[in-house]
């Protein structure tokens, strides 16, 4: 067996087909295996950097890609970090901080070091700690390269079965509206809606000054940041540049997903955002701050293009954060921000979801037949409809693949999964466990949806669909609406909460959101109102009010319409069949239902020939007319025009009794 391993005369060991050859001719006696050529490298270093290759990651355009820029990469990059380095400079300093590209456990070229100097406020302090630091900046990285940071350095976080990263948003699992601050300055205090109704909660300029620099000095105090240069808005003429700067990983991949991803191209002529997120959420604000009413607080000054968040580690801060930024600066545009799902037929008919929590609008506004424009956030402008983001940011508590397939199957690799729980071992997510929370979230880019339609804009809409999950019982499945009824019901927000989600709740609760977004609306709502039905009177689109809760009598007595009976009710509005219908008029909200649509029975259009208890029926139509009535008082007093007509029949359009 020895001899049958030793060399023959060739110096190849018998057995082998693997040639090792020490002549001289290869250099000074080193072998050489030659099986293969010489690798590209002379240390363990360069042969690691061999394996990567540079890539941006992007959202699809489906559009050709534009002229490379002429800077070099050193200059571009150079020119970037300056910008970082601007965005995280302190006010009370003369220049901003080091900052550097790279994972700090990575050695970085000095060439790749950079900070600027900043307009200076007094006073001026010129030696610090943090200014004798680097602070590395992790840039647009790529889902893979967050998953990594997340697992390695942030607890609680973990790959799922499916290829998704679940992690934990810390103590809030929620928004908290009450901690929403807004500058109040001579400017915004003229537009914003201010006072009784209104979410929007003033601070003033030197409040702000000090939260941010309480979030800029932590963020700085940091080994590494992670910054996203990013857009919102797919349409090309209203895109806006943003910048979010964060301390997790699991916060730079959520906005990875959610805003719109730039190419390389569009990064190498990125320069200065129009609008920076500090996201220094694992701090705390100072409690003895003025205006601070928690540990909490997030905070927009619209002056400086500017928003920090303080003492919240949950994502949706920002996502709502910009949605809030875009109904502010889009009407001044004479662009309509909206909260609403949007799908597209096959013909180009859009159609517009409006609805509020359990109303069925990402259901009903993701259909198989229909291409999904987006989910949550849109505009409509003079050239049609637009996403405002790049990503989805679904409700996770109960889901399953029947209910949900195409949020199912979205859940995979990129995809970040909010505050669910999972099996230790399998790592497979159960969906029906509430132990952290109910508000449970999966945040994903949209082309993981098959039926997105990419770029995400549409024409102009032909269809504005109201949802209410009336658990009263009685509004009609379906309404056709003048434009001042779909005014009214727009600002009004209408929809229930059933029995029982609460202790001590034995009847249905009456739930109204103006624009069926108050905690996100800047102005009145009167004005997203106006611009709506001029907006839908240019481009004659028609209302709906698409009743989803009961029928037959309230929650507890009556049953829920059938989905599959709205589902009708939807296809009958896309396919311009209601238009043709014969119509009579309701009492007390005198709402057009139709008489017959195929596939629905004709009985349940009218609700109060499904109420057994007629009597019952009027005295809990009333109740709900009243409450319409109470709600609306917010808004009675706010003049729309010259000579406030618009407002007078916004009025007449509400319940009469």
């Amino acid at each position: 067996m020895a001899d049958s391993k030793m060399k023959n005369g060739n110096g190849v060991a018998n057995g082998s087909s693997t040639q090792v050859q020490t002549s001289p001719k290869h250099g000074n006696g080193v072998c050489h295996d030659g099986s293969s050529s010489p690798i590209k490298a002379q240390t363990i270093d360069e042969l690691h950097s061999l394996q990567k290759k540079r890539s941006t990651p992007t959202t699809p355009t489906g559009s050709s890609p534009s002229a490379f820029s002429v800077l070099s990469e050193e200059d571009r990059q150079r020119q970037q970090l300056q910008s970082i380095s601007a965005s995280l400079a302190s006010l009370t300093r003369e220049t901003g901080p080091k900052v550097v590209k790279g994972d700090p456990a990575r050695k970085t070229p000095t060439s790749k070091i950079a900070h600027v100097a900043h307009h200076q406020f007094a006073p001026t302090i010129n030696i610090s700690d943090s200014s004798l630091k680097f602070t590395h900046v992790l840039y647009n990285l790529s889902p893979a390269e967050l998953y990594e940071q997340a697992i390695r350095y942030e607890r609680g976080s973990f790959f799922t079965s499916t290829g998704a990263l679940a992690t934990l948003s810390g103590a809030k699992t929620g928004r908290s509206p009450r901690d929403k601050r807004i500058v109040k300055d001579a400017n915004t205090e003229k537009e914003l809606w201010w006072g009784k109704g209104s979410p929007n909660i003033e601070m003033d300029e030197h409040t702000f000054t000090v939260n941010r620099e309480r979030a800029v000095d932590y963020l700085n105090s940091l080994d590494k940041v992670f910054v996203n240069d990013q857009f919102l808005n797919w349409d090309p003429q209203n895109k806006l540049k943003v910048r979010i700067v964060s301390a997790r990983a699991y916060h730079s991949l959520f906005m990875h997903n959610m805003c719109i991803r730039p190419t390389e191209e569009e990064l190498e002529t990125f320069g200065t955002p129009d609008f920076t997120i500090y996201n220094a959420g694992q701090f705390p604000c100072n409690r003895f701050t003025h205006y601070m009413t928690s540990s909490t607080s997030i905070d927009m000054n619209l002056a400086r293009r500017e928003m920090v968040i303080l003492g919240t580690q949950y994502a949706g801060e920002m996502k709502k954060g910009l949605f809030s930024l875009m109904h502010y600066l889009m009407p001044k545009r004479q662009i309509l921000s909206l909260h609403s799902g949007c799908n597209m037929g096959k013909d180009g008919d859009v159609a517009l979801f409006f609805g509020l929590s359990g109303t069925g609008k990402t259901t009903l506004s993701t259909d198989h037949n229909r291409y999904l424009i987006g989910d949550d956030e849109h505009c409509w402008g003079d050239n049609g409809v637009s996403n405002i983001e790049g990503g989805c940011y679904a409700k996770c508590i109960d889901l399953s693949r029947e209910k949900e397939p195409d949020i199912w199957n979205a859940i995979k690799f990129g995809t970040v999964l909010e505050n669910v729980v999972f099996d230790e071992h399998t790592r497979e997510v159960d969906y029906s466990d509430n132990s952290v929370t109910e508000n449970t979230r999966a945040a994903y880019p949209i082309e993981y949806i098959p039926n997105a339609k990419i770029p995400c804009v549409g024409p102009h809409p032909k269809n504005v669909i109201l949802l209410a999950c009336d658990a009263f019982g009685v509004l009609p499945p379906v309404s056709k609406l003048n434009l001042a009824q779909t005014m009214y019901h727009f600002i009004s927000g209408y929809t229930a909460l059933v029995a029982g989600t609460e202790d001590g709740i034995k009847e249905p609760q009456a739930t109204f959101s103006a624009c069926f977004g108050a905690a996100f609306i800047m102005l009145h709502p009167t004005k997203y109102a106006a611009m709506l039905a001029q907006k839908m009177q240019k481009h004659g689109a028609t209302g709906w009010l698409v009743n989803t809760g009961w029928s037959g009598g309230r929650y507890g007595s009556g049953s829920r319409i059938k989905l599959s009976y709205t589902r009708k009710i939807i296809d009958a509005i896309h396919s311009g069949e209601l238009l043709k219908a014969n119509y009579r008029k309701t009492k007390v909200f005198g709402l057009e239902i139709p008489t017959a649509i195929e596939g629905v029975p004709s009985e349940i259009l009218d609700p109060i020939s499904t109420w057994s208890n007629k009597d019952a029926y009027n005295e809990t139509l009333l109740k709900l007319a009243t409450l319409f009535k109470n709600n609306f008082e917010t808004f009675t007093n706010y003049k729309i025009g010259e000579d406030n007509t618009l407002a007078e029949q916004i009025l007449a359009a509400g319940p009469i009794f």
